[in-house]
């Protein structure tokens, strides 16, 4: 999944999905806690194979995900490809009006667009993309 979309959170917490991303998300998706200051959203079958793995783990831990399950949300996006995103998961990403949603490979990311921001104006460095391409050896 790939592209960078800036839309607003609605009065009601709902977000619109870009169509592009919601043909790849699927009809039903999951949005959770990210490792960062973020949501991710994984399609069903994403969430399967995430939910397998898990699974496999030994139980002390499976206990360690509790976070990422508790605090995951089923969605599917209304007629108009909104999706409501529940209050706790706001609260933790702090999306309160404009939501920047980032396409991530095999997820998406819900991301404060101010949060964003700052976050992209240090990832995009000629540095840090020469380092990626460095780590995967491109």
């Amino acid at each position: 999944m790939t592209g960078e979309f800036q839309h607003s959170l609605d009065a009601k917490g709902r977000l619109s999905i870009p169509v592009r991303l919601r043909e790849e998300l699927g009809s039903l998706f999951y949005v959770t806690l990210s490792m960062d200051k973020c949501l991710s959203a994984y399609s069903g079958e994403s969430w399967a194979a995430f939910t397998a793995k898990v699974d496999a783990m030994p139980y002390v831990k499976q206990r360690k995900m509790r976070p990422l399950f508790a605090y995951a949300a089923k969605c599917e996006p209304d007629g108009q490809g909104r999706i409501l995103i529940p209050q706790n998961l706001r609260d933790f990403a702090g999306l309160t009006k404009n939501v920047a949603v980032i396409g991530c490979n095999n997820h998406v990311e819900f991301w404060d667009s101010e949060s964003w921001t700052a976050v992209n104006a240090v990832e995009t460095t000629p540095e840090n993309i020469a380092a990626v391409m460095e780590e995967l050896e491109f």
